[in-house]
């Protein structure tokens, strides 16, 4: 049995706490982000983590610094063999990831060393790529740089979205994080360095990543949407109003149609499709006027009629 301190936040996380307590592995204490304004409301609520943590009665550990003498005491008290990691949402300080005797570990949403960062699964969907993955990395003091003790591939479905693929992933990570404390328990734990010179980042979201360049192709504008939903959304501006962009697929464009860019081909029925880069073409499927619901494309075009040959534009 491994005596474990768990720190996580978001949903991401709750599969791999979950897995822990099923096991026959003890969690001492569950280390989360302090209570937050979320939500549209922003009213201020608990993460997913400590909601699950509260309710099993474990000891929840919420410090708004990480280097917090008070904090860096309590978990010290606690004598854990090994700290698990899952979305936490901040660096760890050295003095903590050399507190367990079996050190940190750190479940990352890619396959090392590419997608290094905060945003591995938007901006992998972003990219077109067609595998992620898990990997299951020793915390060290740089981000996401960790020998690798456990990986497991995942395919990107032309479908999925970053919500969908994010789902997926945490089920395979909490599966892949007990393989490896597993390993670390038994000793037949083998690290491997990443190769440093391979690597690639993926920065923190930005509403600004949101904005269509319509110059891109279809597939790339199409990737950028899934890729950003549920947040920040794909946006794009028409008629001086601001449009965020839901859902979309790639078409074939009319016979005909006019070639430029951000061009409506058609706006009738379900149709509501929209020329990008090189001949291609974006149908989108669901789309809300800023301030308003979400609608799909016939339900909008009903209450807003657009003529083909405006023009989506970038900026306003």
């Amino acid at each position: 049995m491994v005596r474990i301190v768990f720190l996580g936040t978001p949903a991401f996380a709750v599969p791999t706490l979950e897995r822990l307590l099923a096991s026959p592995h003890e969690v001492v204490a569950v280390v989360t982000q302090p209570d937050r304004p979320r939500g549209r409301g922003q009213r201020v609520s608990e993460s997913p983590v400590k909601l699950l943590a509260a309710g099993g009665g474990l000891p929840v550990l919420q410090p708004e610094r990480m280097k917090d003498p008070a904090f860096v005491e309590a978990l010290g008290a606690l004598a854990p063999d090994l700290g698990v990691v899952a979305a936490y949402g901040k660096m760890l300080p050295d003095q903590l990831l050399a507190l367990p005797r079996l050190g940190m570990i750190n479940v990352h949403a890619s396959l090392l060393p590419a997608y290094r960062g905060a945003a591995p699964i938007h901006r992998a969907v972003m990219a077109g790529e067609t595998e992620t993955g898990i990997t299951i990395i020793r915390l060290v003091r740089e981000m996401d740089a960790g020998p690798m003790l456990r990986r497991a591939a995942l395919p990107i479905d032309p479908d999925d979205d970053a919500e969908t693929l994010e789902r997926a992933l945490a089920a395979l990570g909490a599966v892949t994080l007990l393989q490896a404390v597993d390993d670390l328990e038994s000793g037949r734990a083998a690290e491997e360095e990443q190769d440093h010179a391979r690597a690639t980042f993926a920065p923190r979201l930005t509403r600004a990543d949101g904005a269509i360049d319509w110059s891109r192709t279809a597939g790339q504008v199409h990737d950028q949407v899934r890729g950003l939903h549920p947040w920040p959304r794909a946006f794009s501006h028409l008629g001086g109003a601001r449009y965020l962009i839901h859902r979309t697929t790639v078409v074939e464009p009319p016979d005909g149609a006019p070639t430029v860019p951000g061009t409506v081909l058609e706006a009738a029925g379900d149709r509501l499709v929209v020329a990008a880069g090189s001949g291609t073409a974006v149908a989108i499927l669901e789309i809300q006027p800023e301030g308003r619901r979400a609608l799909p494309a016939r339900a909008f075009l009903a209450g807003h009629p657009i003529a083909p040959g405006t023009a989506f534009k970038t900026s306003a």
